[in-house]
């Protein structure tokens, strides 16, 4: 037997930490609570977990585990990620890949859809340093400029490698930030992968969709209650309930369904070569309902058909060909003298996109031509959404955001509106071009343009499963 003796551990590293300003206690008034301290200390692990698959990470707080990642290889790569940014991103996630020069790019992104409110599950690493570069995040911004609404941020976790010699890690007390010898061309690189792999997304949106969906449907083990109705009434006239078999037989209300009447061959062959399907009902005159081949769809109108009007118009500007629409009676339209004048100063940049206006008096615009596109367009307030635009719009903004901003308006004036009635060839024209046109799974802000049931989902529903 001996006195203890200093020995190496098993393997890899432990760390424990108590009382940490036990003798300075003037850095303890500046701690938060518990549970923020440990949300802190939980981020920290959770980037060096994702720079270092291969390595085991177990965190334990006040003797409850916080999590624990076991090693993963390289080909396993998304399973850390998986672990790290749960499970809805391991389902709806994109991945990226690129090799330029000398650098490389990769990893894995979310689809628009799948989004937060906050960045805070966006994890970026610089030749496996985790990094929160300013440079890095403004060129995702700039990627789902055309996705996401100004307040919504995407979930991903993106390597970067860069030839050591073109970078300085040096700028930052805690080396979380770091200098680029050629900060636009790393800015070029992000943003056309990024887009790159978001365009072979076709109009796929994102699972979480449907899954929130089926949350929200309520089941009723129980039996219908019979609604009272008024003395005198039932006796006279009682069509929802028959006295003897005590069933419901109302009509569905046409204010509310209207159903379209489609042959069960035409049915059945659009669903088996289409992936939306054929539209069989529009509900409260926005919502179109689609059977296909293993499950439905449900569609909303204004938000799917916003983004094929815009993804249109983005084509027609680059082969400049937009096509204008001569107004047979003229527009005329008082604005604030200040929205008036940024108007005026940018009739050029309007002409491009097919909307010719004219000074008409001190503060009065008249509009003689509009995109072809915009059909019946409400034209005094698209113009004030112009006004809007070019006079609260971000001077920083690249030309080309600009113009995908401009165009963004303009297709939201000319979209299907909510509360149109459409025939059942208006609807399966629709879903033909949703099919058709890039990013159709999410309209300009974001949101989705449809969601997906499964039939074993539904089916789940009524205990069928």
């Amino acid at each position: 037997m001996s006195s203890p003796q200093p020995a190496p551990y098993q393997t890899g590293t432990k760390i424990e930490v108590s009382d940490l300003f036990f003798a300075v206690p003037a850095r303890l008034k500046f701690l938060k609570t518990a549970r923020t301290e440990t949300q802190h200390v939980t981020d920290v692990l959770n980037r060096l977990a994702l720079s270092a698959p291969h390595v085991t990470f177990r965190i334990v707080a006040d003797q409850k585990e916080i999590f624990s990642y076991k090693p993963v290889s390289e080909k396993e790569e998304l399973g850390r990620i998986h672990d790290v940014l749960g499970h809805d991103f391991g389902g709806n996630a994109l991945p990226v890949d690129k090799e330029r020069d000398g650098y490389r790019l990769e990893g894995y992104i979310s689809l628009p859809t799948l989004n937060r409110s906050n960045a805070q599950l966006q994890y970026l690493f610089v030749n496996g340093r985790p990094v929160k570069d300013r440079v890095l995040l403004g060129a995702v911004r700039a990627a789902y400029h055309d996705f996401l609404a100004h307040d919504r941020h995407p979930l991903l976790c993106l390597y970067l490698t860069v030839p050591p010699r073109l970078i300085d890690v040096n700028v930052h007390p805690a080396k979380t930030e770091v200098r680029f010898q050629d900060t636009q061309f790393i800015r070029n690189l992000m943003v056309s992968t990024l887009k790159e792999s978001l365009q072979k997304m076709g109009h796929h949106t994102s699972s979480t969709v449907a899954s929130e969906t089926l949350n929200a449907f309520q089941t009723y083990p129980t039996t219908f209650q019979r609604p009272r109705t008024p003395q005198g009434i039932q006796s006279t006239f009682s069509p929802y309930f028959s006295p003897q078999k005590r069933e419901m037989v109302a009509p569905l209300s046409t204010t509310a369904v209207s159903v379209c009447e489609a042959t069960p061959q035409t049915t059945h062959e659009i669903t088996e070569h289409y992936p939306l399907g054929a539209a069989t009902a529009q509900l409260h005159e926005n919502y179109i309902v689609a059977q296909t081949e293993d499950g439905l769809v449900i569609v909303d109108q204004h938000a799917a058909h916003e983004r094929i009007v815009y993804e249109k118009m983005k084509k027609d500007l680059a082969a400049q060909q937009i096509k204008r629409q001569i107004l047979l009676i003229p527009e005329t339209i008082d604005l604030p003298e200040d929205e008036f004048h940024a108007l005026i100063q940018s009739v050029e940049e309007l002409s491009r996109f097919g909307l010719i206006i004219e000074s008409f008096g001190k503060s009065t615009l008249i509009v003689r031509e509009v995109p072809a596109i915009l059909g019946h367009a409400d034209i005094k307030s698209l113009v004030k959404d112009m006004a809007e635009v070019f006079q609260t719009g971000d001077k920083s903004l690249k030309i080309e955001e600009k113009i995908n901003e401009i165009c963004a308006t303009m297709a939201c004036h000319g979209s299907v509106r909510s509360g149109r009635r459409l025939s059942l060839a208006e609807m399966n024209d629709l879903l033909r071009q949703m099919e058709e046109t890039p990013h159709a799974g999410q309209c300009n802000h974001g949101r989705p343009t449809y969601v997906e049931l499964k039939l074993k989902d539904i089916e789940k529903l009524f205990g069928r499963r």
